[in-house]
């Protein structure tokens, strides 16, 4: 059986890591590279890295970063936020990450995971969706930060990416990001009963207990978090032990 993965997610802008509520109110919460070092030696499994930064100069600093992330951290990061071209991904490989993020160029322009799972290899690309629920019941994909709502539904999106060449999902509820108020288990373990690639749950980390919930319950194959790292809540050793102790396949 696979092991459950449990990775950080450390958003970026100018060079530091910050965190928000719901995409916005944005806190410093320390150097990239550093708290990526950290939470290797915890016993991360994997690193997400996404770029929010709005400028051109702040696409130049992240590059730089990805650098430096590369020479001093070892085990596997993802990088996304800005990705539209395959320039954009070419650089960032070469940099040293080992995934690419797409989010709202995939919505724009589905053809670039078609191209970047061909030019890379499926294991390289990742579909990030940032996913909001509707008044009417619907979940439906949103670009910018959640802020642009699409018409683009979740499950067909999902397959329509799966199809494409995406090797992984990674699916954030913008109702939940941040609040710490646990995952929609329901939404994962539909989503991940309808897909044969991994889907790592984002958004919602409050507790232990929510982690497990969305490994079990929802189905995921790997739990993304970030305020209870970033603010000491949990260590990601700590989390491990206790998914262990409660049967969840991990690596200690």
């Amino acid at each position: 059986m696979v092991a459950k993965r449990i990775i950080p997610c450390l958003d970026v802008n100018e060079g530091r890591t910050v965190k928000g509520i719901n995409f916005v109110s944005l806190r410093d919460v320390g150097d990239p590279v550093e708290l990526g070092a950290h939470y290797a030696r915890e016993g991360a499994d994997e690193l997400v890295y996404l770029d929010i930064s709005a400028t051109h100069e702040g696409r130049h600093t992240f590059t730089k970063l990805v650098e430096r992330i590369a020479d001093h951290i070892n085990i596997p990061f993802t990088v996304g936020g800005g990705i539209s071209t395959m320039e954009d991904a070419e650089r960032l490989l070469n940099a040293g990450a080992d995934k690419i993020s797409v989010n709202s160029a995939a919505i724009a322009n589905p053809q670039i995971i078609d191209t970047l799972a061909n030019r890379y290899g499926n294991q390289f690309v990742v579909s990030a969706i940032d996913a909001k629920l509707t008044p009417d019941g619907r979940w439906l994909a949103t670009t910018h930060g959640g802020r642009r709502l699409t018409d683009k539904e979740l499950f067909a999106w999902a397959h329509e990416v799966q199809e494409r060449g995406a090797g992984e999902i990674l699916l954030t509820s913008m109702e939940h990001d941040g609040v710490r108020q646990g995952y929609p288990c329901d939404l994962y373990a539909e989503l991940c009963s309808q897909l044969s690639i991994p889907v790592i749950a984002s958004g919602g980390a409050g507790s232990i207990q929510d982690i497990a919930d969305v490994l079990t319950k929802g189905k995921a194959d790997a739990a993304l978090a970030a305020s209870i790292f970033h603010y000491g809540t949990y260590k990601i050793s700590e989390v491990k032990k206790a998914l262990a102790e409660q049967g969840i396949n991990v690596r200690l």
